[in-house]
């Protein structure tokens, strides 16, 4: 199957992004894949480090004419983002992404596709072992743990690095021309909770919602899509008059993907069958009203189930379900100073309930500090009134536009002569490692830009092939023009 990836242009593009698809990489189980790349870098022969929490640099000196130019860190990812369809049978801790393609577009089957950072990675691959591309002398960073706290950018060794320009090959839009984003903190809220026999009269019922776009968190905050757990929890709350008991809620996933699916058992007295099943017909059909534009593959059902032990006490539910409702989902405040940015939002990304504990998992994102602050607090608020305990952690920076960039002119100028128009020029929210890279190396000149992908962090990630033409011919111009010492 990945075969005709490898046939596509340019082939050296692919053919490295074929080899790095068959490597497990997950996040924080990186280990295969540092491995990989370092290997990599020995065969050819090129000086290959690891530092001490394993981020690959491998330096390749100038190609003749350009020993006078400044050095360049190219900068990638190594993990990726593991989502999968509900019925797709897939060990990521074993098997190499399965890509296909679809007219314009490489995906994968049933799963990511791992573009996200893969591309980039397979750019810098091909760029080392190329004896035909003209460059400056390369550093060539590869960082880990990019998606689940940025931990090899926090992490990244502050002496490894020479390089005066960082090129971020991590943008996700072939016209765009990245300058800033969004910085971001983890908010997990967790409790345990006393459980309960149920009542012999009780039957159990299982609500299943599925078939959600999902995307990034970030990125695809601005779409307002519909958010799996906040789909849940309004088909649960208020339902005491059914003497409803849940016993168990598993929603979404990773914090840095918008929650696509959520299934929910629970318990009630087989008498209020009917009448749930009234209530529970009007909200859903409300729901996929309100969304019927956003989500035409939306699913939600309900079902009856085996018996289940136990249930949570009420009172933890009510609170608990409160807690949820409460708290902010989606965008929170968008930027007064850049058009149609988002400036902070929040992802409610996983929810999981069962045998007395609970735990829910958000993402707070913004390129303003004290906004971020805000949120984080507020949520921090709607579930300590619950009981919960609540910890925030993972926090790392933004990075602020430097509209007097050197590296910025160089590229703005490239691609207008390149394209015959003005690349958008814009801060994202989305966690790029350039901030923390900064805080590192705060006197390195950093821009971002990457080839068309569509649908990260999901089962529906897709790549362009005729943009991955467009970038790789882009940042072999810039390569030639970068400025000099």
């Amino acid at each position: 199957m990945n075969e005709e990836i490898r046939t596509l242009q340019p082939k050296e593009l692919w053919n490295k992004f074929a080899d790095l698809n068959a490597v497990p990489r997950p996040s924080k189980k990186e280990e295969r894949v540092i491995e990989f790349i370092k290997n990599f870098g020995n065969k050819l022969n090129l000086p290959t480090e690891v530092d001490a929490i394993g981020n690959v640099v491998i330096r390749k000196p100038a190609t003749k004419g350009l020993e006078n130019r400044k050095k360049v860190v190219l900068q990638a990812h190594l993990d990726m983002v593991h989502q999968k369809n509900n019925d797709t049978r897939f060990d990521f801790d074993k098997q190499g992404i399965e890509m296909y393609v679809d007219g314009d577009w490489v995906r994968a089957k049933g799963t990511t596709l791992g573009a996200d950072n893969g591309l980039g990675v397979a750019t810098m691959m091909a760029i080392l072992e190329s004896d035909k591309i003209d460059h400056p002398a390369i550093e060539a960073l590869f960082t880990i743990d990019e998606e689940t706290g940025m931990t090899g950018a926090k992490g990244l060794d502050p002496n490894i690095l020479e390089g005066d320009i960082l090129l971020n090959l991590d943008t996700e839009e072939d016209d765009e021309i990245g300058i800033g984003c969004a910085g971001g903190v983890d908010v997990t809220a967790k409790m345990e909770y006393e459980e309960e026999k149920v009542p012999e009269s009780y039957r159990f019922y299982e609500i299943k919602v599925k078939g959600l776009m999902g995307g990034h968190s970030g990125m695809d905050i601005i779409k307002g899509l519909a958010n799996a757990n906040k789909l849940m929890n309004r088909l649960l709350i208020n339902t005491s008059d059914y003497k409803l008991r849940i016993s168990e809620i598993d929603g979404g996933g990773l914090r840095n993907a918008i929650p696509r699916e959520s299934v929910a058992k629970f318990a009630l007295p087989e008498t209020e069958e009917e009448s749930f099943r009234k209530e529970f017909d009007k909200r859903a059909t409300e729901i996929k009203n309100e969304y019927a534009s956003l989500e035409p593959n939306m699913a939600i059902s309900l079902n009856r189930i085996a018996s289940q032990e136990k249930v949570m006490n009420l009172e933890t539910q009510e609170r608990i379900l409160k807690a949820l409702a409460a708290a902010h989902n989606g965008v929170y405040r968008m930027s007064p100073d850049i058009e149609d940015l988002v400036e902070t939002s929040n992802n409610i990304a996983n929810v999981t309930i069962r045998e007395g504990q609970a735990e829910v998992k958000c993402l707070t994102r913004s390129s303003v500090e004290s906004t971020k602050d805000d949120l984080a607090g507020s949520l921090k608020a709607a579930f300590e009134l619950a009981g919960f305990e609540v910890n925030l952690s993972g926090e790392y920076p933004g990075w602020a536009p430097n509209m007097d960039s050197p590296i910025l002119k160089t590229l703005d100028e490239l691609y207008q002569k390149m394209n015959g128009e003005k690349a958008d020029i814009a801060a994202c929210h989305a966690g790029l490692e350039c901030g923390i890279i900064g805080s590192h190396y705060p006197e390195m000149d950093m821009i971002s830009f990457g080839p068309t992908i569509r649908g990260a962090h999901s089962p529906d990630e897709r790549a362009s092939i005729s943009s991955a033409q467009k970038y790789w011919k882009f940042l072999l111009e810039v390569l030639k023009n970068i400025p000099k010492k």
